[in-house]
């Protein structure tokens, strides 16, 4: 596997997990998850960015 499609499900993967620790977050009225859920999410978002670009330079 290219480390572009890599990126890419790593970077989904995070968006995911990040949407569920901010939303278990919100729920039982833990900022602290929230707020870890929310930079989780970013991060998994840039990944999957990285990937996106990676795949174009690769043609």
């Amino acid at each position: 596997m290219k480390s572009s499609t890599k990126d890419e499900a790593k970077g989904t993967f995070h968006q995911v997990k990040g949407q569920i620790k901010e939303t278990v977050g919100k729920l039982v009225n833990d900022p602290e998850l929230e707020g870890e859920g929310k930079g989780e999410k970013i991060a998994g978002k840039v990944q999957k960015k990285i990937g996106q670009v990676e795949k174009v330079l690769e043609k």
